[in-house]
């Protein structure tokens, strides 16, 4: 934010300086050449009062002498030619004849560059005839024109570089001052997503929006702290209160059973089932609410292992239903998810997996990472769900198999969702259900790299 904040305003600055400096330059420049020119015009005109008495009567030579080596002093070259003959006096380079023609011809002045010299031919008239007697060319070096020129743009260069230099410095300074609090509040917003329920922004500097802007993030993280803590509170109470009453009630049922006769022990065998059906429902309720107020930081979570623990604790189970458990995956696969957050997503993905699948069936499930990408997928050959079954398996008590609870998945999708990923369900080609989850992934450093490669 701090570079784009920086180059928004030193563009604008540029945008303003070659709006404003340039066009002052090429009209400062122009007048200086103008001015070079009149003032050469206006010597080339005196040296022609001077030289009408040496070309008309041959008289005031020596004034117009001291007046040629005057100018020779800074430069000049005079020289005097009259009619279209050659010059008389002074030095310089020639003159073409045509160019003096012209001149004699009627034309008032002649004026163009020359070489590095401005040339100006100059008509000298007598004061009787007011004829054209002569003309003056004068020859004026257009080097100090040129170091004029070249001071005036070196000093509007180094006036735009300096202009451009504190501009730079005040917009580094400006934008510091407003993308440091917004650091300072992402970083603090960063902590409190990953479970630092008791973070709050210290934001004193910057701008009022930036600090009012803080002062508001507080107060949410305040109410969302109060809302979690309070939300967890009533969860542990609960459980306690619900459990409680039906291990008592489990125990009187056990009691009775065993003074029963055999058409009333059948009957407390059945509630039996019901209150075990009951606590199970009452765990998973338990178990969604925490995966859905799950506030955890992100830890590097080993897939691969973790997939190979979970597969390897569920095998015995599936064995005795005739159903095989395989695992895979392509080397070295990490994650970024909450501490304990996959084993909890395997263990419901492979019971409901276990569950569905019938006898003689397989169960696989494997893990890859593609980038920032991590990919871990559970595929069995039971009998599936349809399109409409696959919508509506992520709520709450629904349930594609007789007799579920139909919250294994919800956990399993508010686990996913709550860390940053996607869960998504599709068919197992040949039949059967595929469960596809998307988490976030961690970058391998380069050592952990070389050693995976040469362990592959």
């Amino acid at each position: 934010m701090t570079r784009r904040i920086v180059l928004a305003i030193l563009a604008l600055i540029c945008a303003l300086l070659g709006t404003v400096v340039i066009p002052l330059g090429l009209i400062t420049a122009e007048h200086d050449r103008q001015d070079f020119r009149d003032q050469a015009v206006s010597t080339a005109r005196s040296l022609a009062s001077v030289a009408e008495q040496k070309v008309g009567d041959n008289q005031g030579g020596a004034k117009l002498a001291s007046s040629i080596a005057e100018l020779r002093d800074y430069g000049d070259q005079v020289a005097v030619y009259p009619g279209a003959g050659n010059r008389i006096t002074g030095t310089g380079p020639p003159v073409a004849p045509a160019s003096i023609r012209q001149v004699l011809a009627g034309e008032p002045r002649i004026v163009r560059p020359s070489g590095s010299n401005l040339l100006i031919l100059m008509p000298v008239r007598s004061d009787e005839s007011h004829r054209t007697v002569g003309v003056v060319a004068l020859f004026r070096p257009t080097g100090p024109l040129s170091h004029q020129l070249a001071t005036l743009w070196a000093w509007l260069a180094a006036v735009s570089a300096a202009g451009l230099a504190v501009g730079a410095l005040i917009a580094i300074a400006l934008a510091r001052w407003v993308s440091r609090p917004l650091s300072a509040l992402e970083a603090t917003a960063r902590q409190l997503g990953d479970g630092a329920l008791d973070t709050r922004s210290a934001l004193r500097s910057g701008p009022n929006e930036v600090r009012r802007l803080a002062a508001n993030f507080n107060t949410m993280a305040g109410r969302l702290e109060a809302l979690v803590h309070g939300h967890r509170a009533m969860m542990a109470d609960v459980s306690h209160q619900l459990r409680t009453p039906l291990t008592a009630l489990r125990l009187r049922l056990d009691l009775l059973a065993q003074d029963a006769d055999e058409q009333g022990a059948d009957e407390i065998a059945g509630a039996q089932v019901e209150i075990a059906r009951l606590s199970r429902l009452v765990d998973g309720l338990l178990a969604v609410a925490r995966a859905e107020n799950v506030v955890t930081r992100p830890v590097p979570i080993a897939v691969d292992g973790v997939i190979r623990d979970r597969t390897a604790a569920w095998r015995p189970a599936a064995e005795e239903r005739g159903i095989e458990v395989t695992a895979g995956c392509p080397g070295l696969v990490r994650a970024s998810l909450g501490d304990g957050h996959l084993e909890q997503i395997l263990d419901n993905l492979l019971a409901n997996a276990i569950d569905a699948v019938p006898p003689g069936g397989h169960v696989r499930v494997r893990g890859t990472a593609a980038g920032p990408v991590t990919s871990i997928v559970v595929e069995d050959d039971g009998p599936g769900m349809s399109e409409s079954q696959r919508i509506a398996a992520f709520r709450r008590f629904f349930s594609a198999t007789p007799g579920g609870s139909g919250l294994g998945l919800a956990i399993v999708h508010r686990l996913v969702t709550s860390n940053g990923g996607h869960a998504d369900l599709s068919d197992t080609p040949g039949g059967g259900l595929t469960v596809t989850l998307q988490v976030p992934g961690v970058q391998q450093d380069r050592g952990t790299r070389r050693a995976t490669a040469k362990s592959s």
